[in-house]
């Protein structure tokens, strides 16, 4: 069995939220239960990363309600510092779990050329695009994107249900809740559509 980093920088940063995918539940704040993939073992290793791509909100409505939901930029920037938080899982389940955030099955996935390409547009839906962020460990870190790059789709505020589930993952990497709220506050679709304030007490 091949193993892969799946390297998170939403919701799924949250352990709980991203065992639903694994196991089929139904995350806390969504509004319907995961499939779940073939293996429903958990991961073998979990840690945080630092993902030099920037992070934005977009879309208008998803499985949290009314509001954007979390991509990356096609850019890779030293600069930028988008927080993670990867899964050492079979490749097997990198599969299942990116099917089920596209809503389709049996997505074909063939990891050593988008390890040449970096980003790869695999299929239509929201989190079509595969990229490769490197090795670690030994093991190749693959996350998922839209296939528009930044600022080609209108950014879009998220829901609080997202947002608290994507708080409680950065609070597993080491920030405080003040952290969490600055950290928010810089990210396109919360930048210039949320207050310091509107954020605080949303995250309450």
């Amino acid at each position: 069995m091949n193993y892969v980093w799946y390297a998170s920088y939403g919701s799924n940063m949250n352990q709980a939220r991203f065992s639903c995918y694994i196991e089929g539940k139904q995350a806390e704040g969504s509004l319907k239960p995961e499939k779940g993939c073939r293996n429903c073992d958990p991961p073998r290793a979990d840690k945080p990363v630092n993902i030099q791509y920037p992070l934005y909100f977009s879309k208008q409505e998803s499985k949290w309600g009314k509001g954007g939901v979390a991509f990356i930029g096609h850019r890779e920037d030293e600069h930028e510092k988008t927080a993670g938080r990867m899964y050492l899982i079979s490749d097997e389940q990198f599969v299942d779990v990116a099917s089920q955030e596209n809503g389709i099955e049996g997505l074909a996935i063939d990891f050593e050329r988008i390890k040449e390409s970096r980003f790869l547009p695999l299929t239509e839906g929201w989190y079509g695009t595969i990229v490769y962020l490197g090795d670690s460990d030994g093991y190749p870190i693959f996350t998922f994107t839209s296939n528009h790059d930044m600022g080609e789709e209108e950014f879009m505020a998220p829901s609080f249900a997202y947002l608290k589930t994507i708080a409680k993952g950065l609070e597993t990497l080491g920030m405080d809740r003040q952290a969490v709220v600055e950290y928010l506050l810089t990210k396109n679709g919360i930048k210039g559509y949320m207050t310091k304030d509107q954020l605080t007490k949303g995250l309450a």
